[in-house]
């Protein structure tokens, strides 16, 4: 391999990704294919018309008009989340200008191409809201698709942060996979009030114990200033991956907003996103950087990071819009050889602050890499391989440079090497039964935890499990199972919400777990979950079969979910009904996303209404092929 830091790459890890290859290869031979010819057909700015043109850069000042007309500079296309509601994309109001200007220093220019929507998982939490949060990520790829349709753009840089903006962003950048992609993040906001004493309110605020007042200040004290929360959910999650995958400056993903750091990288981004264009002389598009190695890279990133399990869906989803297969048994076979190197909150009790000062994403590159955990010879946006991420960027004297990144752990609490990890796997699993598949993140859960069998409390309601709780129904070993909560049913909402009645009744002595086809927040941990169930209860899913008082097991260490009744009387059980489901689809914007809910695939594909891309094409083929056969 190119790269210095690397090993020879892990037997699993090749055999993983020459598996992807293959069963990707046709599906993936007709993106490349498509965006090939998009490549060779090139910006069109130079084909519009006199009255195209003069749309496009009408309000552009004179300097800017003039480079546009010469058509041989580069012209960055701008893609933003930026709010000012949510801290996490509140910092990149300010930053178009700054590319702007940087793009201005290299004679080239930069438009705002189109703002996304950037909702926050925080703020929807168990509230009707949440139902759009899923279908939110697929919204934004086709508002991006929509800003960059323009075909005035050499090159796009895509400004986002959190749970869905970020891989909404990537699948529009795969869609526009001819163009060279830059992902540029804003950072975490300043530490808090540490995690662990928040979700210690949280729980005493559910059974009763403090009032109104004093949650809000603790919540208050945790999500406190410009900045994304600091704690290691989805959207940090996101960050760590883009830089896996080498779409993001190496180091930049965990500096601080508002810091002339911050500001620096901001703008150098612009000027490497023009050097990795074609006017800018490297042309380097996005459909030759990403392919099944980069992924492979983001999922042992995010393995050994102990990540959201938000990413089994959007990392699938993600890599079909490049024309790569990534299946939920690809996760469990590169976690049982990805050892669990960090630990930061709901892991642990340190936070991405923390993890960033102990040595941060240059160590964890310099391990993951010397270990061959990582394919270190996948073009980024900074360079040929991977090497220059075990650096960190530097400001000396104003000037913008990268310097070796740390070699020990400075909090080995926080942040190990490969010799002595937290866990030998990382801690992630495929889940399968008669009950169907689905996937449990266990790195935040005790091993003492890990194994459940109980009689099952059947809910259709988030609320529903709150009351249950409150009524002292639950005092006893349980299986929550909390279903009607797939894509196709309400849009899959987080359940983030029913985390601390059950981590209640699990300190409380019971054995406590959850079962649901919908999805748990990228902070939920120490209580265990079996997420994303498939097929989902009201797409003839085994959980609408379900009875109260059914004893199910959760095996998390054998990857096992099943329910012990006798399999030909279950599979003669009638469904329950889904009536209930009716107040779902109204209200708060619900029924915009009808259409959604009907086409929206399966955890397994990435729960997104897109449907196959070019997977769907050879089908199509496959079945005329036949069809001219028979």
């Amino acid at each position: 391999m190119p790269n210095s830091e690397a090993s020879s790459l892990n037997a699993t890890v090749a055999d993983v990704t020459r598996r992807i290859g293959e069963r990707s290869a046709e599906r993936r031979a007709l993106y490349e294919a498509r965006m090939a010819e998009q490549h060779r057909q090139g910006v069109h700015r130079a084909a519009l018309s006199c009255g195209n043109v003069a749309h496009g850069f009408a309000a552009c000042g004179e300097t800017e008009k003039n480079t546009l007309k010469l058509m041989n500079a580069a012209n960055l296309g701008i893609i933003s989340a930026y709010n000012d509601m949510l801290s996490a994309h509140q910092p990149l109001e300010t930053f178009p200008a700054t590319i702007k200007a940087a793009a201005r220093n290299m004679g080239s220019t930069a438009q705002f191409a189109a703002g996304v929507p950037a909702m926050c998982d925080g703020v929807t939490q168990g509230q009707p809201g949440m139902e759009l949060s899923l279908f939110s990520r697929d919204v934004i790829a086709m508002a991006a698709a929509v800003g960059l349709s323009h075909n005035m753009f050499d090159a796009a840089l895509y400004l986002g942060v959190c749970d869905k903006i970020v891989p909404g962003l990537f699948i529009a950048a795969a869609r526009f996979g001819h163009l060279p992609a830059m992902f540029v993040p804003a950072g975490p906001m300043e530490s808090g009030l540490p995690n662990k004493e928040k979700a210690r309110i949280r729980q005493l605020y559910a059974e009763g114990k403090v009032d109104r007042a004093a949650l809000l200040e603790a919540e208050s004290a945790s999500y406190h200033s410009p900045g994304t929360c600091t704690f290691y959910g989805t959207a940090n999650s996101n960050q760590l991956m883009m830089e896996m995958m080498g779409l993001h400056l190496p180091g930049t993903s965990f500096i601080n907003p508002g810091t002339p750091l911050r500001e620096a990288l901001t703008g150098f981004a612009a000027e490497q996103a023009i050097r990795n264009s074609a006017p800018g002389g490297k042309d380097r598009p996005f459909y030759r950087q990403i392919d099944e190695r980069a992924i492979v890279n983001a999922a042992v990133g995010l393995l050994a990071s102990g990540g959201s399990t938000n990413h089994t869906l959007h990392l699938v989803a993600m890599a079909g819009a490049a024309g790569i297969t990534l299946t939920w048994d690809d996760f469990t076979a590169l976690s049982a050889v990805t050892p669990s190197l960090m630990r930061v909150y709901p892991n642990g009790e340190a936070d991405v602050n923390h993890f960033h000062a102990a040595g941060g994403m240059g160590y964890l590159f310099h391990e993951l890499l010397g270990a061959g955990l990582l394919h270190g010879d996948i073009a980024t946006v900074f360079g040929t391989d991977l090497t220059a991420y075990t650096q960190e960027p530097r400001l000396e004297n104003g000037k913008l440079t990268w310097q070796e990144g740390a070699r020990q752990s400075g909090d080995d609490s926080v942040l190990r090497g490969v010799a002595r990890p937290f866990a030998p796997t990382g801690g992630l699993t495929v889940l399968d039964g008669n009950l169907g598949r689905g996937v449990i993140k266990v790195s935040a859960v005790a091993p003492k935890h890990r194994v459940v069998e109980a009689p099952a409390r059947i809910f259709a309601e988030q609320d529903a499990l709150k009351a249950a709780f409150e009524a002292g129904e639950l005092e006893r070993d349980v299986i929550a199972v909390v279903r009607f909560q797939g894509p196709k049913a309400n849009g899959m909402p987080e359940l983030h919400k029913l985390t601390p009645y059950l981590g209640v009744l699990q300190d409380r002595g019971f054995k406590v777990a959850l079962v649901t086809d919908g999805r748990m927040s990228g902070a939920s941990g120490k209580v265990p979950a079996a997420i994303h169930l498939s097929p989902e209860a009201l797409d003839g899913g085994a959980l609408a079969r379900l009875r109260d008082g059914d004893v199910v097991r959760l095996d998390a260490d054998a990857g096992v979910l099943e329910v012990k009744v006798d399999a030909a009387s279950f599979a003669t059980r009638p469904a329950a009904g889904a009536e209930h489901l009716e107040h779902h689809r109204v209200g708060l914007g619900r029924e915009l996303f009808s259409g959604f809910r009907r086409l929206a695939g399966h955890g397994e594909q990435g729960a997104s209404f897109f449907g196959g891309f070019e997977a769907d094409d050879i089908a199509r083929q496959e079945s005329r092929q036949r069809d001219e056969d028979a």
